[in-house]
């Protein structure tokens, strides 16, 4: 349920609901607006006539049961977008940024000359992966904490922040030491003892979409993320698994406006995973920029061809820097222009 309080309520009566669901069992979780603050009271609402006493509450200005399963990702918490700023970059809030690097860290040159390449393109945060799951268990799997080094020396050489996946809750703490940007991924949606441990660890968290699960799944696996008090979660559409084969996955565009309708929290969009070819990749990235998307992961390799992982739907630099020019030209006509880059990615050669 949520608990609306009056215009003016004072910080008193704030704790004093907050005191009253504790009692309760209940975990109330805050949401202040421009006029007035909405607690969210998430847990098993065992008494009916909790609501009621909740209403004759001071402060309070009404109590609003949730038909919808998940609640705190709902805009019924909290209407305005939810916008996260990462080491400058702001994902959210009307402008697109662009997500860009190798999918594995094949070594430190490997990882800074594409880092400087996407970032002298115009993209505004580095990927890179360091622990890969792999469909065979005889694929490269990345190099653990050795690939976060070079991930942090690329965001060193660039100034951009960094996203790397954690496939582990054990690994959580040792990610977070290097990434600015928690990704789990979409095997991993309903991995719930690691959406806990990542709700704990107080950095943002990007949790894209698994395979076959529904909006509401997902909405629901962010639930766990944010009931554990982290507010900064976005959205990642990667595509689902249909009976189509002409590609990898079906990119569902349509789930970026289903998502904003449902939910205040940023949604991002990976054409590359969602097309498994590299030459879909820029129209399904325009594509998501005239629906809305607030950012883009793109998959980028010097030399796709003899990438360690996921070379097909890897784009070279070159084609990179003639996407970037194009989603330029696409967010002027959509009225999305891209974010603007941290100011340090402006480094030298």
């Amino acid at each position: 349920m949520l608990i609306v309080m009056r215009m003016g309520a004072t910080d008193e009566q704030v704790r004093g609901v907050l005191a009253r669901l504790k009692e309760f069992d209940l975990d109330g979780h805050l949401s202040p607006g421009k006029e007035r603050v909405v607690i969210g009271a998430v847990g098993v609402i065992g008494d009916p006539d909790i609501r009621h006493q909740m209403g004759r509450m001071s402060g309070v200005e009404e109590v609003i049961a949730i038909s919808r399963p998940y609640k705190l990702t709902g805009r019924e918490f909290q209407k305005e977008e939810t916008i996260i700023d990462v080491g400058g970059v702001r994902i959210g809030g009307g402008t697109m940024v662009v997500m860009a690097g190798p999918c594995s860290i094949e070594s430190e040159e490997h990882m800074v000359t594409t880092a400087k390449a996407v970032a002298a393109s115009g993209a505004q945060i580095l990927r890179g992966g360091a622990f890969k799951p792999r469909t065979s268990p005889y694929a490269f799997r990345g190099l653990g904490e050795e690939g976060l080094q070079h991930l942090a020396t690329a965001r060193e050489e660039t100034g951009l922040p960094v996203i790397t996946e954690v496939m582990e809750a054990r690994d959580v703490d040792l990610v977070a030491r290097y990434a600015d940007i928690l990704q789990i991924g979409t095997r991993n949606m309903q991995n719930f003892m690691l959406l806990d441990e990542v709700g704990l660890a107080r950095k943002p968290v990007m949790l894209k979409r698994g395979l076959s699960a529904t909006i509401d799944e997902w909405l629901l696996a962010a639930e766990y993320i944010m009931a554990k008090g982290n507010r900064d979660v976005i959205l990642c559409e990667r595509g689902i698994r249909t009976f189509e084969t002409a590609t990898r996955n079906t990119l569902d565009l349509s789930a970026i406006p289903v998502v904003k309708r449902l939910s205040h929290l940023p949604i991002v969009s990976d054409p590359a995973h969602g097309t498994g070819h590299w030459y879909l990749v820029e129209p399904m990235a325009r594509a998501s920029m005239a629906v809305g998307a607030d950012g883009l992961m793109v998959e980028v390799h010097p030399n796709p061809d003899h990438a360690l992982s996921d070379g097909p739907q890897s784009l070279t630099l070159e084609n990179f820097d003639s996407l970037m020019k194009s989603l330029e030209r696409v967010g002027e006509a959509v009225g999305h222009p891209l974010a603007a880059q941290p100011q340090m990615a402006a480094v030298g050669d």
